[in-house]
């Protein structure tokens, strides 16, 4: 007589199957996240250098182009010497004929009517981008948005000055950002009295992070759920 499985053993392995399946889609995930940032940070890394190098060593004499005179090239050569340029370059500008000399280009380029309304707006947007003054992000916070229920997460930049706080009605009128979503490069300005705003802990870069990430990152929250988490364990150990 034939001997039926033990149906037991059956329903064991494709229970093993789906154990062992999850742990390898376990592990790709991991080491994705891992090997993702590390390799995208890499590669742009690299672009960047690739591309200055492209643009620079060109421009360099000959006799002083190492890649002329020696068996291989040398990667970030060109990022130097653009480097080494632009600090000269901001030296020079400094004293009072460098100024004096901006000063003349700068008149000549706005007499030029395309070229005017261009130069004006990347200069704004460059000394915008590299500026260190007061009117840099700062704070984090939370405004009821686009409707009462509804948060959304703003950076808050200055209080309104000139003509928008004089025709804005009421008092301490301030000026946020409101970022997209996962680009925080873009968004909306909005202006609207302080104690519409919660203020957050978190930090600015923390605030970005949250945005990118689509609120999946929040590691200001994470570090204070684990200092809760470890001030629970020391009460419930002397109790």
């Amino acid at each position: 007589m034939s001997e039926k499985p033990d149906q037991n053993q059956n329903d064991e392995q494709p229970t093993n199957q789906v154990t062992a399946g999850r742990r390898l889609t376990n592990y790709f995930l991991t080491g994705l996240v891992i090997a993702a940032p590390v390799g995208l940070t890499l590669y742009i890394t690299w672009s960047i250098i690739r591309f200055v190098d492209d643009f620079v060593k060109p421009l360099i004499p000959p006799q002083y182009n190492p890649d002329n005179y020696l068996p291989i090239d040398i990667p970030g050569f060109g990022l130097v010497i653009a480097a080494v340029s632009l600090i000269l370059l901001g030296f020079l500008t400094a004293n009072l004929v460098g100024r004096t000399l901006v000063q003349f280009g700068e008149s000549i380029l706005h007499r030029m009517p395309f070229v005017s309304v261009l130069y004006r707006g990347l200069k704004q947007i460059f000394e915008t981008v590299v500026s260190q003054s007061h009117s840099n992000f700062k704070q984090v916070g939370l405004i009821e948005y686009p409707r009462q229920g509804l948060w959304a997460l703003v950076f808050i930049s200055t209080d309104a000055k000139g003509e928008v706080a004089e025709r804005v009605a009421g008092d301490d009128i301030t000026s946020v950002f409101l970022p997209t979503t996962p680009n925080p490069t873009s968004g909306f300005l909005l202006f609207l009295p302080r104690s519409e705003v919660h203020i957050l802990d978190m930090s600015v870069e923390d605030g970005a992070k949250l945005v990118i990430s689509a609120g999946l990152v929040s590691p200001n929250h994470q570090k204070k759920t684990a200092e809760l988490a470890a001030e629970a364990n020391i009460k419930s150990s002397k109790s």
